[in-house]
Parts: C-alpha cells; sequence; structure tokens
C-alpha cells in the first residue's frame, strides 16, 4: 500500500520519525532525511510497516529510501503516474532502480554519491 502524506498528517511522525537520524538510512543513501514543510512524502508499505519513501517538493525529488528494490520500483512507477519528476539529485544507492524505472540518469562528476534523474529529456 502506497500512502501520500505531508509533516501535518496525522501519525506522520509515528509512521516517519524512526527514519529521521537514522543511521541505517543515512549510511544507505549517504544522505540524512528532513522533514521540510514543503515536502510531499510518499511511503510504501509492507505488512502495514514503512519500508520505503520518497519526498518531493514541486516536482523534485528530494529524499528517498527502501529496504529493498522492488518496493521502490513499485513506489517510483505510482509516483511517476502521478507527477512528472523534474531535474533530482538523488543517492546513487538506487541508481539501477531509476533506469529501471524509466528516469534519464546522468552521472554529474561534481557529485561524490549522487546523481541527476529526471522523467524525460523534454524538460
Amino acid at each position: 500500500m502506497i500512502v501520500k502524506m505531508d509533516n501535518k498528517s496525522k501519525d506522520f511522525y509515528n509512521i516517519m520519525g524512526r527514519f529521521f537520524g537514522s543511521r541505517i538510512v543515512e549510511n544507505k543513501t549517504n544522505d540524512r532525511i528532513y522533514d521540510d514543510n514543503n515536502k510531499e512524502w510518499y511511503v510504501y508499505f509492507d505488512n502495514s510497516s514503512p519500508v520505503a519513501f520518497v519526498s518531493i517538493a514541486s516536482g523534485v525529488i528530494k529524499n528517498i529510501y527502501s529496504i529493498k528494490d522492488d518496493f521502490l520500483i513499485e513506489l517510483l512507477t505510482y509516483i511517476s503516474k502521478e507527477t512528472k519528476i523534474k531535474d533530482s539529485i538523488v543517492t546513487t544507492a538506487y541508481s539501477n532502480v531509476y533506469s529501471h524505472c524509466g528516469f534519464i540518469c546522468s552521472d554529474d562528476k561534481g557529485y561524490k554519491n549522487f546523481i541527476r534523474i529526471r522523467s524525460d529529456i523534454d524538460e
């Protein structure tokens, strides 16, 4: 199940709180997760447990994490049907998933642990 929420949604911190400041998330993504007011969060639940999420602000992916690539593939496919993803700088940890989901990926040498992705070339 996929749920869309923001930091004012009921139970947001009960669901997402475990990810904020998590060393597991930070070690996997080389990124920190923040609960900024302008983000919409898409959270993937498996057996009522949150196992993947993507945060987006104005069509730009801000944060991304998943315990399993298959969850993230389903989540990104869902999001792509709802919104066009603008040029986003995201963790390289899921490079194969981005390509699998049809995102255009460009390896910008200016970022050690991040790459640029977008929905298509015509943005």
